[in-house]
């Protein structure tokens, strides 16, 4: 496993990371949950990944109860907070109330004294940003959260956190957690120029999108069972990938694949390593062998000619 640097913070993390989103708290029993995340931290990820609203704070309980075993310094701990909890009016939202009570019902959840990256898990129009960030930062004084980072937010508004942050001398953020792969790449006209000349760090999520990438879906075929395709609750969101112009790509990335003997996943995954303003992408897994096939593309170097082809096949 290679590290990279969060963003231009000191802190390293591991170039694959492992997230709990749709997985553990839920569809995912607890003992394999925890399987994975040992299968994880032995094979070298640092950078484990959740947010409070994942199955409304079940996946917090079962990532703390994973990594009890070792040592809280050994492993770099990601949450978030923005989306609804509960049914109150301020049970959501970045409000300085709702960011200082979830941040500590996250740490009781996770049975850590400490977060090492805090997250606002979308930007939220109703409050003040200063609000929100004098409340981050009180969190990193009180020594509860570490390092700050944003999720999904555009460029202008990571712009204005940074502008805002300085002007109050605030601890600025680090990091920001976008969807990212071969099939979504939104975030390279505007936000990686602006996070590279900043140093902020790109966290992707759904590097795979979806599991498309893993080549699992065939055009025309059924749907492999106990798939996110298959699944009732997650089936809708799948939807938007099978296109033809989606089937087609991977059908010609997998012949790329096929050339360096690697799996698709392990092509996809290399493919986002291979920009530098990516300091983690996160992985999902149902299975520790999925963690194992996953976690080879660390090691994958793409020559110009693989760089070269897959953007002919993108573009």
């Amino acid at each position: 496993m290679k590290y990279r640097r969060l963003g231009k913070s000191g802190v390293k993390v591991s170039e694959i990371s492992l997230g709990s989103w749709l997985t553990y708290g839920g569809s995912v029993g607890e003992q394999t949950a925890i399987d994975c995340v040992h299968k994880a931290y032995e094979l070298g990820i640092n950078f484990f990944d959740t947010a409070n609203v994942y199955h409304r704070g079940a996946a917090e309980e079962v990532l703390g109860k994973a990594l009890r075993p070792f040592a809280r310094d050994s492993y770099v701990l990601a949450t978030k907070a923005f989306w609804p909890m509960d049914d109150g009016p301020n049970d959501r939202g970045l409000s300085r109330k709702h960011i200082i009570e979830q941040c500590n019902a996250s740490l009781k959840r996770l049975n850590v004294d400490y977060v090492d990256l805090w997250q606002c898990h979308r930007y939220d129009p109703e409050t003040p940003l200063d609000e929100t960030l004098r409340a981050i930062d009180d969190l990193i004084t009180q020594g509860k959260v570490l390092y700050a980072g944003v999720s999904e937010w555009s460029a202008v508004q990571i712009d204005d956190a940074l502008h805002t942050a300085d002007r109050l001398m605030l601890d600025r953020i680090v990091s920001n957690q976008p969807q990212y792969s071969m099939l979504n790449r939104y975030i390279e006209k505007d936000i990686v120029p602006l996070c590279e000349r900043e140093g902020i760090g790109q966290i992707v999520w759904s590097p795979l999108a979806q599991g498309m990438l893993t080549g699992k879906y065939k055009r025309g075929q059924q749907v492999p069972e106990g798939s996110r395709a298959a699944h009732e609750a997650t089936a809708g969101m799948m939807q938007r990938f099978f296109t033809d112009e989606n089937f087609d790509k991977i059908e010609a990335l997998e012949g790329i694949a096929k050339r360096n003997e690697l799996s698709l996943a392990e092509l996809a995954l290399a493919w986002v390593l291979r920009m530098q303003n990516v300091s983690s992408a996160i992985i999902g897994a149902s299975r520790p062998q999925q963690v194992e096939q996953n976690v080879k593309a660390s090691d994958v170097f793409l020559t110009d000619e693989d760089l070269n082809d897959i953007a002919a096949i993108l573009d």
